[in-house]
C-alpha cells in the first residue's frame, strides 16, 4: 500500500499497516483511559483546556469553540513544534512521517498535522480517529476463535508452562501479563501498575489480530475468572472461553507450595497481609489468623497452606462448568518435559 501524505483520513485496517510513530493528540485524561498501542500522547489541550473548549461549544456555538482552542493553540505553536521535532529525531528509524489520531479523526488532528507539515513532517491521519479504532477493537472479540483453555489448581505454573511453549501452530497469550495481574486477591503483588479495562481491550485485540497473522492452529490461554484485579476479560470472549476444552494441570500440593513461596515470599509482609485481609470472610477467622501468623513470623509454606484450600475450593467450583477437559499429571516435571508429554497426548480438538 502507498504511504502517500495525505490530511485526509486512512481507515484503521490501513492506518495500522504503516510503520510511523504515532501520535495521540488528545488530552492527557483521554490518553490513560485508553490509546493505541504504542502510541505517543502529544496533547494539543490539557484536560482543563479541553473542558473549557466542550463548554463553548455546547452553550455557544462551534465557532466560538474553534476560537478558543485557537487562542489556546497558537501561543504553544513553538512548543508543540519541538515536541514533533523531537519524536521525529529520537525515532531509531529516522521516521520523518508520524501517524496522528484525535477522537473522532476532526480539527485536533487536522490541525496537530498542519502544524507537522509545516517543517517538513508527513503526516497520516486515523479516518473516524480513536473512535473509530476502538470499534475496530470490539470487533476484534466478535469472530471465532480456536481457543484451548490451561487449567489448574493455584501454584501448577500454568503461567510459566504457557510462556514456554514455542510451537508455530499454538499463539498464547498471557492475559495475566497483559493485565499486570494474577487474578486473585495476591494478583497485583510485584507487578506493575495495571492499564484500565479499555487499555487491556486495545493489547488484547491486537493479540488476536496478530494471532490471525500467524500460522497457530490454536490460541492457548490461561483459565481466568471474568476480572483480573480491574481489568476485565470482553464478554464475548469471555463467552468463547467458557465453552473452550480445558487441559487441566495436575501438580502434587508440595510442589504447588513451593511455587506459591517462590512467586509471593520475595513481597512486603504488609502487603501479603493485607491481601490475606482481602479474602477473611471466605477463609474463615481460623484460617486468616493462621494466615497472618505465619506471614509475620516468614513462614511461608504455613501461610500458602493456610489459603490453599479456599482456593481450590473456588477452583473445583469453576472446573465443574466446563464442557470438555483432558487432565494431565504433570508432577515433577520441568517445563521442557511437562510440553513433551502434553503433546505426545492426544487431545481434543478446539
Amino acid at each position: 500500500m502507498s504511504e502517500k501524505a495525505t490530511n485526509s483520513g486512512y481507515p484503521v485496517t490501513d492506518f495500522r499497516n504503516l510503520s510511523s510513530p504515532i501520535i495521540d493528540v488528545r488530552s492527557p485524561s483521554e490518553f490513560c483511559l485508553g490509546h493505541f498501542p504504542g502510541a505517543i500522547n502529544i496533547p494539543l489541550f490539557s484536560d482543563m483546556e479541553r473542558e473549557t473548549i466542550g463548554k463553548f461549544y455546547k452553550k455557544e456555538s462551534r465557532l466560538k469553540a474553534i476560537l478558543i482552542g485557537l487562542k489556546i493553540t497558537l501561543p504553544n505553536t513553538t512548543k508543540l513544534l519541538e515536541k514533533i521535532l523531537k519524536t521525529s529525531r529520537e525515532n531509531k528509524d529516522g521516521f520523518k512521517s508520524l501517524r496522528i489520531y484525535c477522537w473522532r479523526g476532526g480539527m485536533r488532528s487536522s490541525t496537530f498535522a498542519w502544524l507537522a507539515r509545516t517543517i517538513g513532517i508527513k503526516t497520516f491521519l486515523l479516518k473516524g480517529g480513536y473512535k473509530s479504532y476502538r470499534k475496530w477493537v470490539l470487533h476484534q472479540f466478535e469472530a471465532d476463535l480456536p481457543i484451548r483453555l490451561v487449567g489448574g489448581k493455584t501454584g501448577t505454573g500454568k503461567t510459566d508452562l504457557l510462556n514456554y511453549i514455542n510451537r508455530k501452530n499454538i499463539y498464547v497469550i498471557d492475559l495475566e501479563g497483559l493485565a499486570n495481574h494474577r487474578g486473585s486477591s495476591f494478583g497485583s503483588l510485584g507487578m506493575d501498575k495495571q492499564p484500565s479495562t479499555q487499555q487491556f481491550e486495545n493489547i488484547l485485540a491486537e493479540s488476536l489480530d496478530e494471532f490471525r497473522q500467524s500460522n497457530a492452529m490454536e490460541i492457548w490461554l490461561e483459565a481466568e475468572s471474568s476480572n483480573l484485579g480491574k481489568c476485565r476479560i470482553p464478554n464475548s470472549l469471555y463467552t468463547k472461553m467458557k465453552k473452550a476444552p480445558i487441559l487441566e494441570i495436575i501438580k502434587t500440593k508440595n510442589e504447588r507450595i513451593e511455587n506459591l513461596v517462590n512467586v509471593y515470599s520475595q513481597n512486603p509482609q504488609n502487603e501479603l497481609k493485607d491481601a490475606v485481609n482481602r479474602i477473611s470472610k471466605r477463609l474463615g477467622p481460623q484460617r486468616t489468623k493462621e494466615a497472618l501468623s505465619a506471614i509475620d513470623k516468614k513462614e511461608w509454606f504455613k501461610a500458602c497452606e493456610a489459603m490453599l484450600d479456599y482456593y481450590d475450593r473456588c477452583y473445583e467450583y469453576e472446573l465443574k462448568k466446563a464442557n470438555t477437559i483432558n487432565s494431565i499429571d504433570l508432577s515433577g516435571l520441568n517445563n521442557k518435559s511437562a510440553l513433551i508429554k502434553i503433546f505426545n497426548e492426544n487431545l481434543n480438538p478446539v
